[in-house]
């Protein structure tokens, strides 16, 4: 069966609302607000769709973490239908979008990055303070964690 691959722009319409499962995982749902413009006849004309969005893991806290209401953002993720029971009884089904990667748009707006090991905590030292730099540092690694990967000359991203 093939996946049902989606990427969105659009803007948050709420904040990522974090939670964990029993078993200890992070959750992290969010609404999306994707418009479109069209001309008709020479008059615009505006649509938009609402997502729910669904992230997990150190996505779902990255996510928690970075973003806000009313940020414009970019999801590519698969979509996914599931059905459940309200308490009344009543049976409903939703198409959500499972989230795998979610990043900043960069058409009308500035971001910094930071690099996070796979503990959570930063890896390779701080971003030191002042105006220019992203929060990346690179770096060896630290005790307690697996090694990066390895990409050759190049940083993996």
């Amino acid at each position: 069966m093939a996946d049902s691959t989606v990427t969105l722009v659009g803007n948050l319409t709420r904040d990522p609302e974090l939670r964990f499962t029993p078993g200890g995982q992070a959750k992290a749902n969010f609404g999306l607000a994707v418009s479109r413009r069209y001309q008709v006849n020479n008059e615009w004309q505006e649509q938009t769709s609402f997502f729910n969005v669904v992230a997990w893991s150190g996505l779902a806290e990255n996510a928690a973490a970075s973003l806000n209401k009313g940020n414009r953002i970019i999801v590519t993720g698969r979509l996914e239908q599931r059905s459940y029971e309200t308490q009344q009884g009543e049976k409903r089904t939703v198409v959500e979008i499972i989230a795998d990667e979610i990043g900043p748009s960069l058409r009308w707006a500035r971001t910094e990055i930071e690099r996070i090991g796979r503990d959570g905590a930063n890896s390779g030292g701080s971003s030191g303070g002042g105006g220019g730099g992203g929060g990346y540092s690179g770096g060896g690694s630290s005790a307690g964690r697996a090694p990066d990967p390895v990409y050759g000359d190049e940083e993996p991203f």
